[in-house]
């Protein structure tokens, strides 16, 4: 299924539409601030099974990012952050940003492993913002490639992602054109700062 949301002007029975699908374990395909990402709702474990199948990686070995709804739901999935690092992520997020950090023991629960990382988003989308509040728990993520493509590494049509993907996901979400670039990727762990990945925005100190 293919619907349109305006960013802009957000229909919440369609918002509503797109969580009942994740709630049931469902993959759904959303916009981000970057490019377009395939999302399952991270307390499923139908979902996370259904999304790793997706990527074709067993969960235990997933690098699904988690989407967060607020600065308090990051510090249930990762360890103690210090002033510094708090600091960071408060002036750069909601961005097109990933930070990895290290995961705490729930993020070892959800995916079955000895998961030491984890990437946190908070894209700037409101699309994804309501997603997410209306779910009442982060969603888990990973970047929609154009493998076949060797000059775009992501798509930016959404009609042609639904034609890509229409029997693999319940639910496409045409938000507008993606993004070219990805989110930048900024390593947190150990309370240091390496940019792993360059992408759409500079992170702001």
């Amino acid at each position: 299924m293919l619907i349109e949301i305006n960013e802009k002007n957000i229909d919440n029975r369609l918002i509503i539409q797109a969580t009942n699908i994740l709630k049931k374990g469902g993959l759904i395909i959303i916009p981000t601030d970057t490019v377009y990402a395939i999302a399952c709702d991270l307390n499923s474990k139908k979902g996370l099974n259904q999304l790793s199948e997706f990527k074709k990686t067993p969960l235990k070995k997933s690098k699904f990012s988690i989407i967060c709804e607020d600065h308090s739901d990051i510090s249930k999935f990762t360890k103690q952050i210090d002033r510094f690092i708090f600091k960071i992520l408060k002036k750069n997020l909601p961005g097109p940003f990933t930070f990895v950090m290290m995961a705490s023991n729930q993020v070892s629960k959800i995916f079955n492993s000895n998961k030491k990382e984890i990437g946190i988003r908070m894209p700037n989308n409101e699309i994804v913002k309501r997603i997410v509040c209306e779910l009442k728990n982060p969603i888990a993520v990973s970047s929609i490639h154009d493998a076949e493509d060797e000059l775009l590494n992501y798509f930016i049509d959404p009609n042609e992602i639904y034609q890509r993907f229409e029997n693999q996901v319940e639910l496409v979400i045409n938000g507008g054109p993606g993004k070219l670039e990805a989110s930048t990727v900024v390593n947190l762990c150990n309370n240091e700062i390496e940019i792993l990945r360059e992408g759409v925005q500079e992170l702001i100190y």
